[in-house]
């Protein structure tokens, strides 16, 4: 068996507050993936086109 299909076994066994307590961590470590990656991002330079374009915009 996949680690996937068990941790998705093991998810469907939780009930409340356990559910609930598992999606606050989910969210919350996928916002922090998210900052992460926006962070790295914009440290190689991905992220300029977004400046050009605000300047672009405010003339």
């Amino acid at each position: 068996m996949s680690t996937v299909v068990e941790i998705e076994e093991a998810i469907k066994r939780l009930r409340e507050p356990q559910l609930g307590e598992l999606r606050q961590w989910f969210d919350e470590y996928v916002a922090d993936l998210w900052d992460a990656q926006i962070e790295a991002d914009a440290k190689a330079g991905k992220l300029d086109f977004l400046l050009t374009e605000a300047e672009q915009a405010e003339r």
